[in-house]
């Protein structure tokens, strides 16, 4: 064979190598793919989801599903061009996902720190939304503190200078508000019975700041015990349909009317819907899972509309109260409120 025949084929298998090595060879990507989606009225793995004792429960006839995102963490090449190709997964620069200053394992471990808070804080709201407010009370009385004589431990405060009550930063916030020496009007409850007194805040010899010598501390009474079993899963963004879920499992009126409703949101206490991540995924997720009514967060609702599905009525919610009226408007063959992109 001619020496420029051999040249020819070997530079064409040192190209075919180098080729194959560049498609096996790590990127700095990950692929977000659309994640399982789960029941939050039914069971995972044989376990109930939301478990509810000590009351009495409702079933329903449909399904409210918690969507997640699957994130490959190591892509080569091959896989990012398919994800790139794809209309249902993304290729985003793998420290959106995973920060330089931290490892994996420290992102997996804060979001399973933020995965059991949005379990407090869907329980929170849902406790409320059913009757069950939020108490504010006081924990201790300092001796020959301001309040010391007025108040006891265990008093629920219900309300400062006429202002209602219903967080811990409130009291120190309306303490605080006035200069040391004033005094203010103290509502609470003993034991069932109303009562008022009247304190004046004094300056801590500190740094002044005024106060009334009592710490406070928050509780919800309720008759039961709601446990929420679900592992394997991150993150605060199935905050809202966790709390639809123990809405619907101990109210009589079933909120699905047998129909499949999926969507995603962080809750805060006072019943905030937050943003997410992956909404175009998650999006997929639930169409293939039945879904036929997606709960949008307001702030993705840009990115929703620039992605939508077929067959899939996208409802815009800022609040659980805002969610609530969704499926009822939904459930009663309406439209809910539609996702804008303001």
């Amino acid at each position: 064979m001619r020496r420029r025949g051999v040249t020819v084929i070997l530079g064409a298998l040192i190209t075919a190598l180098l080729a194959a090595g560049v498609m096996v060879a790590p990127m700095p990507y990950v692929v977000l793919k659309p994640g399982p989606t789960v029941d939050t009225l039914g069971s995972s793995n044989g376990t109930e989801v939301i478990k509810v004792t000590k009351g009495e429960t409702s079933s329903s006839a449909g399904q409210l599903r918690l969507t997640t995102v699957n994130v490959q963490s190591q892509v080569e090449l091959v896989w990012a061009i398919r994800g790139w190709l794809s209309d249902s997964d993304a290729v985003v620069p793998r420290e959106l996902i995973y920060p330089p200053d931290q490892s994996e394992k420290q992102v997996q471990a804060q979001n399973a720190q933020e995965w059991k808070e949005s379990q407090t804080s869907a329980e929170t709201v849902a406790l409320r939304e059913l009757g069950y407010p939020v108490q504010v009370y006081v924990r201790n009385v300092t001796a020959g503190g301001a309040a010391d004589g007025s108040l006891k431990a265990d008093d629920v405060i219900t309300a400062v200078d006429g202002t209602a009550i219903t967080k811990a930063g409130q009291v120190t916030e309306l303490v605080r508000a006035k200069p040391a020496g004033t005094e203010l009007t103290i509502s609470y409850d003993r034991a069932g019975t109303a009562g008022t007194t009247r304190i004046a805040a004094k300056a801590d010899p500190k740094d002044g700041t005024p106060r009334i010598g009592i710490e406070i501390d928050t509780k919800q009474p309720h008759p039961f015990d709601i446990n929420i079993d679900l592992d394997k899963i991150g993150g605060p963004s199935a905050g809202l349909m966790f709390s639809l879920g123990i809405i619907d499992k101990l109210r009589p009126a079933d909120l699905t009317g047998g129909k499949v409703i999926a969507g995603t949101g962080t809750i805060d206490d006072d019943g905030n819907v937050g943003p997410i991540g992956g909404i175009p995924q998650k999006l997929n997720g639930a169409k293939r899972d039945g879904a036929t009514l997606f709960l949008v967060p307001k702030d993705n609702c840009a990115e929703a509309l620039r992605n939508p599905v077929p067959g899939l009525t996208m409802a815009e919610v800022a609040t659980v109260d805002d969610a609530l009226t969704a499926l009822e408007t939904y459930v009663a063959g309406g439209a809910p409120q539609p996702c804008t992109a303001s």
